[in-house]
C-alpha cells in the first residue's frame, strides 16, 4: 500500500468517524489493524456524560454478547482437559434441570439450538429493569416445562443457555467462571485489561459509563438487569485487548488446539437440512465476495463488534457506550473502505425496493403456529417487520437466482429468514405467502382490517392472569390513554412492566411496552371455552420465547 492510499484510508476512516466526535454523547473507540499493524485507533466522544470524561483508547467496556465465543472456547478447554462433553446434555453438569431442560447438548446451546426459552427474555418481559436476586437466572430456566423448539431443530438466540454453560463451566473446573477465563485465556494472552465482571453494580477502574436515550434528547444511565452475568456477556475489555485477540484468532495459538479451533468454526446444521451462519459464539458470513467472522454485543446503553477477515489478515474492533444503534453497519462501512481493492461489486448490498413488491405489504399470520409478520416499506426498503421482531425492521434482500424474486433477510442472530412468495401452487397468489426460518416453512396468510375493540370483547378479556413459566402475574384492563387498546400490567417477581395491546385479528393482540425502557414486544393470542363467558388465558409469543401460558386466576371470573 503506498502512502499516497494510506493517506487516502485514513482520511475515509476519520469522515466515517467524525460523526461521533461530540462533547454532549457517548461514542465510540475503534481499532483497526491488517497483517498486525495498526492502521486506526481513535476514541470519539464521551466516556461519561455525568463526569465529563472522554472516552480514549485505553477506556474500558462491556463486550456484552461478544463475550460468548469465549465462553464457548472455555467449554473446549475443558474438553480438552477431560472435564465436560460437548456433546453430552446440559443436565449431566446442572441436575436441576428438568429432562426435557437438560437434554440439549452443549454444543446445541452453545450454536444456539437447544430450543430452551430465554431467561434473559423472560425477565425483561415480566419486570423490565428491575434487577432480579443471585439465582434467579438459573430458577427461571428451571421453571420452565414448555420449549421454544425440540434441540436441533433451529436456531433461537438464548442467553440463558449460555447462563448454563457458564454453570457447567464453574462445576467442571471447581473455578467461579471469571477466575477461570483468567487464568486459561485472559492471563496467557497478556489481556490484562479484560476480565468477566458480572454486575453493573460493581465498581471498575477505567470503564466507561453507559448511556440509554431517555426519550427526550438526554440519557439514562444504562445499568445491566442482573447481579450474575457470566458467559452471555460479562466480558469488559479495550480495544487493544481485542485486537490482540483477534489476530490471534487468525494466527498462531496460544490457547487451544487446532482440533478445539476448528470445532470453533465448524457451521452445524439444522433438522431441515440447511446450513447455520452462527458456528460457537460466532458468525461466519459473506459479504461482498470476502469471508467474514464476527458478532455483535448489545448491554442496556452499548453496543459493540468485532469482526475479522482471516483471507485479508483485517482486525475490527468497535467499542460503544451508547452512540451505535447497529456496530455492525458501521463495521461493514469500514471493511469497505480498509479492502475497497478486493472487493466486489459496486457497494454494499441494497435490499429488494418495497416498490417492487407493493401488492405483497401488510401484516399476516401463519397458518400453522400463529406467528405474525408484516412487510412493510422502510424509507423504500422492503422489510419484515411485527411484534416478532423486536422493534427492529429486518431489511429483506433478493435472494440470487430465485425465479419468483424471492427475498431473505442477512444472517440474523435468531437464524436465517427468507420470504417466499404465494403458496407452491400458486407464486402468484397475492394473499399468501411463505416465511421459512431455517430451512422449516410455514404458510402465512393475509390478515383483513383489524378488528375494532368493543365493550363485549374488553369485558371477556380483562382480569387477572397467572403464568408458572414466567413466574408472573398480569393484569389486563382498559386503556386509559387509547379506548381502542387494552393494558397489560405485568408483575414479576423483582418489578413490573406496562404493555398496551392492539388488536391484530380475532383473538390476537399485539403487544408493544408503555415505559420506555421496556424492550420486549410480543404477541397475545387469547384462549377460550366455550361454556365461559370470559376469556380463561392467553399465550405470549416474544422474538426468544414462545407460547409462554397465562391462565385466568381463582376469583378472577367476576
Amino acid at each position: 500500500m503506498t502512502s499516497t492510499s494510506e493517506n487516502r484510508m485514513y482520511e475515509a476512516l476519520s469522515a466515517l468517524f467524525r460523526p461521533y466526535a461530540c462533547s454532549d454523547s457517548p461514542g465510540v473507540v475503534v481499532g483497526i489493524a491488517q497483517h498486525g499493524e495498526r492502521l486506526y485507533r481513535k476514541a470519539f466522544g464521551m466516556a461519561s456524560l455525568e463526569h465529563a470524561r472522554a472516552l480514549t483508547t485505553a477506556t474500558r467496556l462491556r463486550i456484552g454478547s461478544v463475550s460468548k465465543h469465549f465462553t464457548c472456547l472455555a467449554v473446549l478447554l475443558l474438553c480438552e482437559d477431560g472435564l465436560l462433553d460437548a456433546d453430552a446434555g446440559i443436565g449431566t453438569y446442572v441436575p436441576e434441570l428438568s429432562r426435557a431442560g437438560g437434554a440439549p447438548t452443549l454444543r446445541q446451546l452453545m450454536s444456539h439450538r437447544g430450543g430452551q426459552r430465554c431467561a434473559l427474555d423472560l425477565a425483561l418481559l415480566t419486570q423490565g429493569l428491575a434487577i432480579p436476586p443471585r439465582g434467579a437466572t438459573l430458577a427461571a430456566q428451571i421453571r420452565q416445562r414448555d420449549e421454544n423448539f425440540r434441540p436441533g431443530e433451529r436456531m433461537m438466540y438464548s442467553n440463558g443457555g449460555y447462563h448454563l454453560l457458564s454453570l457447567a463451566i464453574e462445576r467442571a473446573s471447581g473455578m467461579p467462571f471469571d477466575a477461570f477465563l483468567q487464568a486459561r485465556i485472559f492471563t496467557p494472552m497478556g489481556m490484562h485489561q479484560t476480565a468477566s465482571i458480572d454486575s453493573d453494580m460493581t465498581v471498575v477502574p477505567g470503564i466507561a459509563s453507559f448511556h440509554l436515550p431517555d426519550g427526550n434528547g438526554g440519557y439514562l444511565r444504562g445499568i445491566f438487569p442482573s447481579k450474575e452475568i457470566l458467559g452471555e456477556g460479562s466480558i469488559v475489555s479495550t480495544v487493544d485487548d481485542m485486537l490482540r485477540w483477534t489476530a490471534h484468532m487468525h494466527g498462531g495459538k496460544t490457547i487451544g488446539t487446532d482440533a478445539t479451533w476448528a470445532q470453533m468454526l465448524e457451521m452445524p446444521v439444522f433438522s431441515s437440512g440447511q446450513r447455520s451462519h452462527y458456528a460457537l459464539g460466532l458468525k461466519q458470513t459473506n459479504y461482498r465476495g470476502v469471508e467474514l467472522t464476527h458478532h455483535s454485543g448489545g448491554v442496556i446503553g452499548g453496543t459493540s463488534h468485532m469482526v475479522f477477515c482471516a483471507t485479508h489478515g483485517l482486525d475490527v474492533v468497535l467499542l460503544s457506550n451508547g452512540a451505535l444503534d447497529a456496530p455492525i453497519d458501521l463495521a461493514h462501512r469500514i471493511v469497505d473502505i480498509v479492502l475497497a481493492d478486493v472487493l466486489s461489486g459496486d457497494g454494499p448490498p441494497m435490499p429488494a425496493r418495497a416498490s417492487a413488491h407493493a401488492a405483497r405489504l401488510g401484516c399476516y399470520r401463519s397458518l400453522e403456529s400463529d406467528a405474525v409478520y408484516a412487510l412493510e416499506d422502510r424509507d423504500g426498503a422492503l422489510t419484515l417487520d411485527g411484534w416478532l421482531c423486536a422493534g427492529k425492521p429486518l431489511p429483506l434482500y433478493p435472494i440470487d437466482g430465485s425465479p419468483t424474486n424471492d427475498v431473505a433477510i442477512e444472517a440474523g442472530s435468531d437464524g436465517a429468514f427468507s420470504v417466499h412468495w404465494g403458496t407452491h401452487n400458486a407464486p402468484d397468489d397475492l394473499d399468501h405467502l411463505r416465511i421459512a426460518h431455517c430451512g422449516h416453512a410455514e404458510t402465512f396468510q393475509r390478515l383483513a382490517k383489524p378488528p375494532l375493540m368493543t365493550a363485549d370483547l374488553a369485558a371477556a378479556v380483562c382480569g387477572v392472569y397467572e403464568s408458572h413459566d414466567a413466574n408472573a402475574r398480569a393484569t389486563i384492563e382498559p386503556d386509559p390513554a387509547d379506548r381502542n387498546a387494552l393494558m397489560l400490567r405485568m408483575q414479576g417477581s423483582a418489578g413490573g412492566c406496562d404493555y398496551r395491546l392492539t388488536p391484530i385479528a380475532e383473538n390476537v393482540f399485539g403487544m408493544a411496552p408503555i415505559a420506555p425502557l421496556g424492550f420486549i414486544d410480543g404477541i397475545v393470542t387469547l384462549s377460550h371455552d366455550p361454556s365461559q363467558p370470559m376469556t380463561t388465558g392467553f399465550r405470549i409469543d416474544t422474538q426468544r420465547s414462545r407460547r409462554v401460558a397465562f391462565t385466568r386466576a381463582v376469583g378472577s371470573w367476576d
